[in-house]
């Protein structure tokens, strides 16, 4: 069991359940996957470009990431359907805590002029994204091998119906939201 997610059983579940007045401990609130997206615009044109976001999103996440393809043509974009535009990874369970740890642990902590994490990203269903401009904050990935700096999403799926729900998870799991 990760540190993270004994944590989260220990310490968090009996937080919520007090704060929210759950009449079962199922219905706290828990986290389904994390879903972690890069949007590499010109990989249409260079397939280095997705082969070296593939890569490193694997290497940041410790799960192969897979190519995302385009569902329509843009031509102004120079974009036709299927090709390829970004990467993805989904992770679960054991993956999925050891990752969330790592992010709140040592990447978050390594972004440069950080002040709190704006609360904005959530979708009405207590579901989070959050965007990050450049993907060298996580230890896992050697600088030297980067050609371009990144960004990415992060989206923390959540079995909360609230935002309300879905932010108090997060807080009490160690998400430095902005007061």
């Amino acid at each position: 069991m990760n540190r993270l997610e004994k944590i989260y059983k220990e310490k968090v579940v009996p937080k919520l359940v007090e704060e929210f007045g759950y009449k079962s401990v199922m219905e706290v609130p828990k986290i389904k996957f994390i879903s972690l997206n890069m949007g590499l615009g010109e990989g249409s044109q260079d397939n280095k470009l997705i082969q070296d976001g593939i890569k490193e999103l694997t290497l940041i996440a410790g799960q192969k990431a897979v190519p995302t393809r385009a569902k329509k043509s843009i031509a102004a974009f120079k974009v036709r359907q299927g090709m390829p535009v970004g990467v993805r990874v989904t992770l679960r369970r054991e993956r999925m805590w050891a990752f969330l740890d790592k992010l709140l642990n040592f990447a978050i902590p390594r972004i440069r002029d950080f002040r709190g994490i704006p609360d904005r990203g959530f979708d009405g269903r207590g579901n989070f994204t959050l965007g990050i401009r450049e993907h060298t904050i996580f230890p896992d990935l050697p600088l030297d091998m980067v050609d371009r700096v990144k960004g990415m999403n992060i989206t923390i799926v959540t079995s909360a119906r609230t935002d309300k729900e879905g932010k108090s998870l997060l807080k009490h799991l160690g998400m430095p939201f902005v007061k």
